[in-house]
């Protein structure tokens, strides 16, 4: 174990220098609403995944099948809109972002547990209004991301608790919002940053994955 969390801290500040070299190297002070960070792209070369990046397990094991799906059909539409970020294309992400609220319509909540209930009600509706701006923000990249990175965390959640129906590896971006940071979810252990896109790609490291 405690081998694995000094790889994890390794990678972590590998990732955060490299981030912190490419801002130097571009964007000083890190301001990506500048003028001199537009048409630019880092050159830094991608961040090593850790092997021993750790695993962890969905908190409910006795999860219905009906849910399993529903969930999975939003987090696929949550990927989506990650993967239109990355590539600068906000209208990929906006066509996202609808879908996701359609995908929400259709969640069985009555299928649930009562715990399970709880978790969900707890991040529906932030995540339904997070889905609902960046569907209409299209044109808009950055008003997006900054929708996704709150929307980030309530799926987050919904992994965390309920999985993702496939493996879903968790990322941090140390030095998106003034270098406050945020989470990203991905299906994918390629470092491709969402928040920057083609400026900085490979910003971030991997802190866990959830099977």
């Amino acid at each position: 174990m405690k081998t694995i969390i000094i790889g994890a801290l390794v990678v972590a500040t590998v990732a955060f220098t490299a981030c912190n070299n490419s801002g130097n190297q571009s964007h000083e002070g890190h301001d990506h609403d500048t003028a001199a960070m537009a048409g630019e792209t880092a050159k830094q070369e991608t961040p090593a995944v850790d092997n021993s990046v750790a695993a962890v397990k969905p908190q409910f094991t006795n999860v219905d099948a009906k849910v399993v799906a529903s969930i999975k059909a939003v987090v696929q539409h949550y990927l989506h809109i990650k993967n239109g970020l990355t590539a600068d294309n906000s209208a990929e992400a906006a066509n996202g972002g609808k879908a996701m609220v359609e995908a929400m319509s259709k969640v069985d909540k009555a299928a649930m547990t009562p715990e399970q209930q709880k978790v969900y009600a707890e991040n529906e509706d932030d995540l339904r209004e997070h889905a609902e701006h960046i569907g209409k923000n299209e044109g808009n990249i950055e008003h997006q991301r900054e929708h996704f990175a709150q929307m980030s965390e309530d799926v987050y959640t919904l992994v965390k608790a309920f999985g993702g129906g496939q493996a879903i590896y968790h990322y941090h971006c140390p030095m998106y919002d003034n270098n406050k940071g945020a989470l990203w979810l991905s299906e994918t252990k390629e470092v491709k940053n969402p928040y920057f896109g083609a400026k900085m790609p490979t910003c971030g490291y991997v802190k866990e994955v959830i099977q």
